[in-house]
């Protein structure tokens, strides 16, 4: 790992910026003065772990039954170190607020970036939007049998979607140093949480409620779309992510220090549980019968049954999952609301967007913006399909829209910023490579279910129908800020003249 951080770190000393280049990221961080410096390097680890380091991977990961390990090994090979490497890298060269937009905006143009920026943000919108569903699915394992109707009623979700989205609005107002708090808390709450999901199988052993099985394999699965699609799907959206944390540099203190030494923490503890997590989930359930919305609290459900009294604590470790899971989701709420601020910065979205709270610095119009239309999408969302189709219609678009943000990202140290001088190393343009060929087929494959829906075409249809159009409408509204733009500068112009 020293290697890593010593090839993307001469990316910066060799490359010769252009001054251009330097002078626009000091008028940007001249924005930036005005936010508190709330983030350590504790921080963001924690924020990491918790972004990254799912648990509804563990059940994707587990539909291809033991030899899991080597999908999780490979994708950790073709993806995550992959996008470790460029992530350092790119923010090192460009340690801005707004993260993967600036970088995306410098390398290319400001479309590039912006539409970076609009799927991203897509990607917020549909993720926070399936909070109530995963809530509802996890207070009902709580519960437990009798409460199964729990997961199924619309009208609760909807409720328990409406109270959790306002809540991350409050939190997210308010800002960082409140909101860092949440984030640090929901990732001891997940780091306990894969605690207990390793020990739980340890347990049933001991007491001889449960045999040993071969879980952890080093086999190769069968060749398959659906394993191929398992594949791509635990290596980007389950291993996704360590980007977005540099949506806050504005927001750290020493952002090149401290995002780079919290990739090089949380990146090898992730890529270990994620292993012994499906593993764990394995050990319970079999294959057909694995909850992709929420294998954790499954797990919980099944492997403390055997311990009589005991049993208390699983739905006590439930309730913490989907603790953790409100706190993920609130981290992710905070960063969405950044990506409209910096680019009503660009005179890319109306002015409103960056506004910010006299008090504490934060974009509230762009927060409440984004609250109402995650509960607006929640609510589309259960129209006319079931909970396992609709948590994948979401997971499934909002998976497509984030990560085709790492389009430009790693199409960046093989053909991008080369007006401004940069060279980037050949360890980064082969990393580059790998995470480009992953993104490329993850955009291409998820459009197919990995579960039994009732119409497949549908179901397809709808994704794609939605990215292509969700496409054509950040293209809009950016045209459309373009025209505005040029207007405005003839208006000066003319004036000028009049003058």
């Amino acid at each position: 790992m020293n290697n890593i951080t010593e090839t993307v770190t001469s990316t910066q000393s060799s490359s010769g910026v252009s001054a251009n280049l330097e002078a626009v990221e000091q008028q940007i961080e001249s924005r930036s003065e005005v936010f508190k410096k709330e983030l350590g390097l504790k921080d963001v680890v924690l924020a990491q772990i918790l972004i990254v380091l799912g648990v509804s991977g563990l059940g994707t990961a587990g539909k291809v039954g033991p030899p899991s390990t080597v999908f999780w090994l490979l994708a950790i090979a073709l993806f995550y170190l992959p996008l470790a490497v460029v992530v350092i890298s790119m923010n090192r060269l460009i340690p801005l607020e707004g993260g993967i937009y600036q970088w995306a905006k410098f390398g290319f143009n400001e479309f590039i970036g912006f539409m970076v920026a609009w799927n991203t943000w897509l990607f917020v919108v549909l993720d926070i939007s399936g909070i109530g569903l995963s809530a509802a699915t996890a207070i009902s394992y709580a519960i437990g049998p009798r409460a199964a109707w729990i997961a199924g009623n619309k009208w609760l979700i909807t409720l328990m979607g409406f109270a959790l989205i306002g809540g991350m609005v409050m939190v997210s107002v308010v800002g960082l140093g409140v909101g860092k708090w949440v984030n640090n808390v929901g990732s001891i709450i997940l780091l306990g949480v894969f605690a207990a999901l390793l020990l739980l199988p340890l347990l049933n052993l001991s007491r001889g409620t449960m045999t040993a099985g071969p879980h952890l394999q080093l086999a190769m699965p069968a060749l398959s779309l659906v394993n191929l699609t398992i594949l791509i799907k635990i290596s980007g959206y389950s291993l996704g992510g360590l980007e977005y944390v540099a949506i806050f540099a504005g927001e750290c203190r020493n952002p090149v220090r401290t995002l780079t030494r919290s990739v090089m923490i949380a990146a090898p503890l992730i890529a270990l549980l994620s292993i012994l997590g499906t593993a764990s989930v394995l050990s319970f359930v079999r294959t057909e019968d694995i909850d992709l919305i929420n294998p954790a609290a499954q797990v919980f459900s099944i492997g403390f049954k055997p311990f009589g009294i005991v049993a208390v604590i699983a739905p006590i470790g439930i309730l913490l999952l989907l603790a953790r899971d409100v706190a993920q989701t609130s981290c992710i709420f905070t960063g969405g609301t950044r990506l409209p601020m910096v680019a009503g910065w660009d005179h890319l979205l109306p002015e409103w967007f960056s506004r910010l709270h006299n008090k504490y610095k934060t974009p509230t119009l762009s927060i409440i913006f984004l609250g109402t239309i995650a509960f607006g999408l929640g609510l589309a969302s259960l129209i006319g399909v079931e909970q396992q189709e609709a948590y994948q219609m979401l997971e499934s678009s909002s998976g497509i829209f984030v990560v085709s943000g790492y389009l430009p990202l790693f199409l960046i140290p093989l053909f991008g910023l080369r007006r401004e001088g940069v060279r980037f190393p050949a360890l980064v343009k082969l990393a580059a490579v790998s995470g480009l060929t992953i993104t490329t087929l993850f955009i291409v494959l998820n459009v197919f279910p990995i579960i039994e829906v009732k119409s497949w075409f549908s179901y397809s249809m709808k994704i794609s129908g939605v990215i292509i159009g969700a496409e054509l409408i950040g293209a809009v509204i950016f045209l459309n800020a373009e025209r505005k733009k040029t207007l405005a500068a003839r208006s000066l112009i003319q004036n000028g003249n009049v003058i």
